[in-house]
């Protein structure tokens, strides 16, 4: 015997529940007091000689130049080894979320420096793509925490579809790609069929540290370094892996939907 849920009972649950789905970009949500963001370098803090930072950084990711130590950020994990290993505190991780670039040459932190964050596509392409941008995944070895993140822009809390980005199941319904994982051997010809069944115009998005410079195993062999050794790619979300908000902030801005930053909540 099967009972049936009077149909009041749903739309009660349902408007108990209200409205779920976050109001970013109009207020930026709290993040937890634990994340970690863009560095922020205070260079005229840092003794002189000293290597304590980029000595502890698992991924040589910390450049010590002329200005002070750099934080190249598609190879930065952001964990707290630099930050913990600085006798002066000069290194530490901020709330500040929007990390997307453009190129690779832009996700340097440099001391005194603004952080060059992803600008817009171009005119046409936003023309073609801005009001609806088709993604097909590609997970090239990845870890499965990329994909988590991704994915769950999908959900009611975030919901993707609603800026007009949809993910997709075959190449030739797509716009471009989303790679994440540092692109292993054995993944190198299925991308880039993959690549080559996308239809012109096409963009190629890097998520991750693995995707963009080959994250924690780039000093394996049977990896290939990140996807723009592949194929070229048009924007960079770093991240081991980037929050959900990293990733949206990314995309948006790519598509220039972005306008004024938001309220914090």
């Amino acid at each position: 015997m099967t009972y049936e849920t009077p149909m009041i009972h749903i739309l009660l649950s349902r408007w108990r529940q209200g409205h779920r789905t976050l109001t970013y970009p109009k207020v930026v949500p709290r993040l937890p007091e634990r994340f970690r963001g863009l560095p922020r370098i205070q260079a005229e803090k840092c003794p002189e000689g000293c290597r304590a930072c980029a000595d502890a950084c698992p991924t040589e990711t910390i450049q010590l130049g002329p200005a002070g130590p750099q934080v190249n950020l598609g190879r930065c994990l952001f964990c707290p080894e630099c930050s913990e290993a600085c006798p002066e505190g000069a290194i530490h991780y901020s709330q500040d979320h929007r990390l997307a670039a453009s190129t690779c040459d832009d996700l340097m932190v440099v001391p005194g420096e603004d952080y060059r964050r992803a600008h817009a596509m171009g005119a046409e392409l936003k023309r073609v793509l801005g009001r609806s941008l088709k993604l097909r995944v590609v997970s090239a070895g990845g870890c499965n925490g990329c994909e988590v993140d991704v994915n769950v822009l999908g959900t009611i809390a975030w919901d993707l579809g609603r800026f007009g980005i949809q993910y997709v199941a075959s190449p030739r319904h797509a716009d471009g790609l989303l790679i994440t994982g540092p692109v292993t051997k054995n993944m190198e010809l299925a991308l880039r069929k993959t690549y080559d069944a996308v239809p012109h115009p096409k963009i190629v998005i890097a998520v991750g540290a693995c995707a963009i410079q080959g994250g924690p195993f780039f000093r394996q062999a049977e990896q290939l370094g990140g996807a723009s050794s592949v194929v070229p790619v048009d924007l960079y979300i770093p991240g081991c892996p980037p929050h959900p908000l990293t990733i949206l902030d990314g995309l948006l801005r790519f598509l220039g939907k972005l306008g004024t930053e938001g309220k914090r909540a």
